[in-house]
Formats: structure tokens, C-alpha cells, sequence
């Protein structure tokens, strides 16, 4: 698995938001941008992280900066998990994994003691220019969004 690190390009990607509109690195680029990647929505885990992104979401936007989450379900679930917690920020669609196995999100990893492969709970901070500013594996969801904030903001 091939994982991206800080000065690297951003892999192109063009993804469906939760109202099918398409997202691509190409339209984000001149702004910096968060894009972290989730194994599905409304799952515990997924939903401390997705909730603490946008507790922290007007820090952000303060800070000029984007937050898109991506995870292999559709339209229709993200629309009910955004609904459900109130959430300000785009879910973008990856159902094929496609863009997630381009960032390193996607392949091998341990869950309970066993190699399973699955989603890898990633995020990245790209930069204006497209390039990868910070990129974060194997990411522990509570307290992560205070995390990459902290990181921003130094």
C-alpha cells in the first residue's frame, strides 16, 4: 500500500457529494482542504470523528480551510447521517475505494488482532498548490478533528 506523504502531489480525484453534485480536487484547488476518509456512516467510531469535525467546523472555516469526509456509502446514507447530526460539511462517496486506495486509506490492516482489509482511517491536509500538507494513518477517532486543528493552526 502506497501512502502518500508530506510535499507529495495529491492524487486527482473526482467524487459524488451527498446530493450527487461532483467534488473534485481540481474545483477545491487554490483553497487548503481537509479530506479524511471513514469506513461508514453512522457507526461509532465514524460518528465521534464526523461529530468533532464539526464541533470544531467554524475553527476551520475560520482558518480558511474546507473539511470533506469520504467513505464508501451512497448518497442516501450520507444524507440521513448529515440529517441525524447536524453535520456542515460535504460526505463524498467512494464506493469502489478508488480515491481511498490512491491516498493509502484503503488495503491491509489489523482489527482485533487479525489482518482484515478495509478501510484505514486517513486524513490529509492539502494545500492550495495541491500538495499533501499533513497526512495522518491509522487514525485514532476520538480527538482527532482538536488534532488536525492544533496541527493547522501551528
Amino acid at each position: 500500500m502506497a501512502r502518500l506523504e508530506v510535499g507529495n502531489k495529491a492524487p486527482a480525484f473526482t467524487l459524488n457529494d451527498e446530493h450527487g453534485e461532483k467534488v473534485s480536487l481540481k474545483d477545491v484547488a487554490g483553497s487548503r482542504f481537509v479530506l479524511y476518509f471513514y469506513p461508514a456512516d453512522d457507526t461509532p467510531g465514524c460518528t465521534k470523528e464526523a461529530c468533532q469535525f464539526n464541533d470544531e467546523f467554524a475553527a476551520f472555516k475560520k482558518l480558511g480551510v474546507l473539511v470533506f469526509g469520504v467513505s464508501p456509502d451512497g448518497a442516501e446514507k450520507h444524507v440521513a447521517f448529515k440529517k441525524k447530526y447536524g453535520l456542515n460539511f460535504s460526505l463524498l462517496s467512494d464506493p469502489e475505494k478508488t480515491v481511498m486506495t490512491k491516498y493509502g486509506a484503503y488495503g491491509e490492516k489489523m482489527m482485533y488482532g487479525k489482518k482484515v482489509v478495509g478501510v484505514i482511517r486517513s486524513t490529509f491536509v492539502i494545500g492550495p498548490t495541491g500538495t499533501i500538507e499533513h497526512a495522518f494513518y491509522g487514525v485514532r477517532a476520538d480527538g482527532h478533528a482538536a488534532k488536525v486543528l492544533a496541527t493547522l493552526r501551528n
